[in-house]
């Protein structure tokens, strides 16, 4: 017995894919969505996927063509029109690659263009995320697991964000060049300073809520496929992440 889309979530996303002008038969694509979803909760490769599915090539070079087409980035942005912007946190976490997710072809840049890094922590990459007040995602970007926190800060803050009153972040976020950025939008930083700078005092009542940006981690780190990066290039990899922030939303 595989998981599945339950047919209310189904309802919910069917009329965005009738809308799309790239989708060709949306009513078809509960299958392939279920396929996806096999393959985003396990982990498998694709050869591994059921037969009752379809053809994995298939199904797999429609995932691919999706992803260069945005519509699951296009599907969470509008699943996220509902965010609570009282607030806002973000974070990372590093991820490590698989040996499988090495050697990405010339043509897409090679693997230095796929946010891949080396670090302490081996051969890896980090995800960026952005929440909103009840920790449900809205925005994520990747990095090599060897890059700082703030390389990827500056890719999360978009100007819809202005209309947020705090953006709430651990110490490794404390820079002058975020909270003047912040001070100009009118969105009060929300950020601890490092021991060792001068400090600055932040509201630590709110700050507690940062909790929420720590959960989605953890619950986007359930589906193995994101658990651990098998993915050669960062436009597969991160349209599964896309995905699995759609579900998160669609619980």
């Amino acid at each position: 017995m595989y998981a599945t889309l339950a047919n209310s979530t189904w309802a919910r996303i069917c009329p965005f894919l009738k809308r799309h002008p790239r989708v060709r038969k949306a009513e078809d694509a509960h299958v392939f969505l279920n396929a996806v979803l096999w393959i985003l909760r396990t982990g498998a490769q694709w050869r591994a996927l059921p037969e009752s599915f379809g053809k994995w090539n298939s199904i797999y070079k429609r995932f691919r063509r999706w992803s260069e087409l945005k519509i699951f980035e296009e599907l969470l942005d509008v699943l996220s029109r509902d965010a609570d912007y009282e607030w806002l946190s973000v974070d990372s976490t590093t991820i490590r690659a698989h040996m499988s997710a090495a050697g990405a072809a010339a043509k897409t840049g090679g693997q230095k263009a796929q946010s891949f890094g080396r670090s302490r922590g081996g051969f890896s990459t980090k995800i960026h995320v952005k929440t909103d007040a009840l920790g449900l995602p809205l925005k994520l970007y990747l990095t090599g697991g060897n890059r700082g926190d703030m390389i990827g800060v500056w890719e999360l803050l978009e100007p819809e964000d202005a209309c947020a009153q705090a953006l709430l972040a651990d110490r490794a976020y404390d820079a002058n060049a975020l909270r003047d950025k912040l001070e100009q939008a009118q969105i009060k930083a929300v950020i601890p300073c490092n021991p060792n700078s001068r400090q600055i005092p932040y509201d630590k009542e709110i700050y507690k809520a940062r909790h929420v940006v720590e959960c989605l981690i953890n619950k986007i780190k359930w589906f193995r496929r994101i658990a651990t990066r098998y993915d050669k290039l960062d436009l597969t990899y991160l349209n599964f992440l896309h995905l699995a922030c759609c579900i998160i939303w669609l619980r």
